[in-house]
């Protein structure tokens, strides 16, 4: 029988994987700092001598006081602080409401073609005829899958693309002379950023509760609407991960009142070749093409927030686009004008695209479907000891548990998030959406195969167990096994330690 590092026996579920992993995560890697020193170097440099008047009297005043390495040891440093690092390719991310789903080598291959990796944005359009096309055939198909007549390409991140679609919304209301809508409803399973956006275009911001089962209710949306609203913001899938079975109805009340549809589209990993937004009313709706389209989050820069608009909106697109071979640069008519620098991330263009064409539309459809196969697959196995705050209901992209299930055991969502790490796994999303006390919020996307689903089930089930058991310190102290041990995170956010400072060396007392 195999014992876990508490010296308890560990079980195997239906994966044939031990629920917990026993194994140590690597040692704590010390700073460049303290591997090397400031006496020596690891290369032979000729002494210079730079006078005042070269650096115009900005020449250093004290010892630049760097660690000298030698080559292996500051690769190995890197390579070792590497093998430190979390990521998708190592291992899966439950993080809910983030779709950190796989990212194909192919897109990366594609990606680094040089005629997309070295174009810059001021060439001439003739000798980028080939970037324009991938771009005008991207915008197509965001178009496709959503049945809207627009797209804007150039916001850099999904809340950068709220933005964009919002203020295209308040230049259609001023172009019809209706400037004094200045309400914006959100309703409270809406993500964090779409209250900030619209607040910070100047709206107020008017919250619509969740009914019992974690949706909006058409009629809490109809009693909200007036004269004054300009539009509403709601996010579909949820962030309960439930689909809002009155979104139609609740789009012919806000249009009826003279307002429009912003929809949230981060979730569409979860619907896309299988619900088209457009047919269900939205106005505007952003698309995080790490999220959906496997392009890498940030991807070492600025992400992609494309944002795709319906007829009503698409004459305030703004400006630059593409069409026929051209790339409109300026304004014309109402539209917005420039939102950003240049034209977008070419990068984030070139994998999405290559994903959409890998996969064809049945095969984006299989993904959404598979990913909400994925999530209902975590809801069933978890569901009798976890406990679920809206029951009796399929999820689509995540299952979404709450705390109650740890009540009297003296463990938090945070220390049962920690504890996860001692098994080698990411955490899960914790205390989102706000609407449940002590949110667990699981996205497993479609990448993840069942074994490995299994083996995180296995894995929480057991940590569930546990904590039920009474075993509280295990939670309250973890995690034990990685480099930094637990962290106080809130200090470390607002003290940080941004400079080291050599170790005083401190004179030893007398025996």
């Amino acid at each position: 029988m195999n014992m876990n590092h508490q010296g308890r026996p560990t079980g195997t579920g239906t994966s044939g994987f031990a629920s917990t992993s026993g194994s140590s995560l690597l040692p704590n890697e010390p700073l460049l700092f303290e591997i090397g020193d400031t006496e020596h170097s690891g290369v032979d440099l000729p002494d210079v001598t730079i006078t005042s008047e070269f650096l115009g009297g900005h020449e250093r005043k004290s010892d630049i006081d760097l660690a000298g390495l030698t080559e292996p040891e500051a690769m190995r440093h890197y390579v070792r602080l590497s093998r430190l690092n979390y990521s998708i390719d190592s291992g899966m991310y439950p993080l809910g409401s983030c779709t950190m789903k796989h990212n194909p080598r192919l897109n990366e291959k594609m990606a680094r073609l040089a005629g997309f990796a070295d174009i810059h944005p001021l060439q001439p359009v003739s000798t980028v005829q080939g970037a324009l096309e991938l771009m005008s055939q991207l915008g197509h198909w965001l178009m496709t899958l959503t049945n809207t007549a627009a797209v804007a390409l150039t916001p850099k991140a999904g809340a950068h693309g709220e933005m964009c679609g919002m203020m295209a919304i308040r230049a259609a209301q001023e172009a019809a002379g209706q400037s004094h809508r200045k309400i914006v409803l959100v309703p409270e399973s809406a993500h964090g950023t779409n209250p900030a956006t619209a607040a910070f275009l100047g709206y107020s911001v008017k919250s619509i509760p969740a009914r019992a089962d974690g949706t909006v209710d058409v009629e809490a949306v109809k009693s909200a609407l007036s004269p004054d609203v300009a539009a509403i913001m709601l996010t579909n899938p949820n962030t309960c991960g439930l689909f809002e079975p009155e979104v139609i109805e609740i789009a012919a009340a806000v249009h009826a009142a003279g307002a429009f549809f912003y929809c949230d589209g981060a979730n569409f990993n979860a619907i896309m070749g299988v619900v088209r937004p457009g047919d269900l009313g939205i106005d505007a709706m952003h698309i995080n093409l790490h999220k959906t389209f496997s392009t890498p989050h940030g991807g070492g820069g600025p992400g992609a927030g494309p944002v795709v608009l319906s007829e009503a909106l698409a004459p305030f697109a703004p400006v630059p686009f593409v069409r026929k071979g051209e790339l409109v640069e300026h304004a014309e008519g109402q539209h917005l004008g420039r939102i950003t620098a240049f034209n977008g991330q070419m990068g984030m263009y070139v994998r999405a695209l290559t994903y959409m064409l890998s996969h064809g539309g049945d095969g984006l459809a299989q993904a959404a479907k598979d990913a909400v196969l994925n999530a209902n697959y975590v809801k069933a196995r978890l569901q009798h000891i976890f406990s679920v705050p809206f029951p009796g209901q399929p999820v689509m992209h995540e299952a979404l548990f709450d705390d109650s299930f740890l009540e009297g055991t003296h463990v938090t969502t945070l220390d049962f998030a920690k504890a996860m790490i001692d098994e080698g796994f990411h955490p899960m999303t914790m205390y989102f959406p706000l609407v449940v006390h002590g949110a667990m919020l699981i996205e497993p996307t479609e990448s993840e195969s069942k074994q490995t689903l299994d083996r995180f089930c296995d894995v929480m089930l057991e940590l569930a167990t546990d904590a039920k058991a009474g075993n509280s310190a295990r939670f309250t102290s973890a995690p034990t096994k990685a480099p930094r041990r637990r962290l106080d995170e809130t200090r470390a956010a607002r003290s940080p330690i941004l400079k080291w400072e050599r170790p005083v060396d401190l004179p030893q007392a007398a025996e």
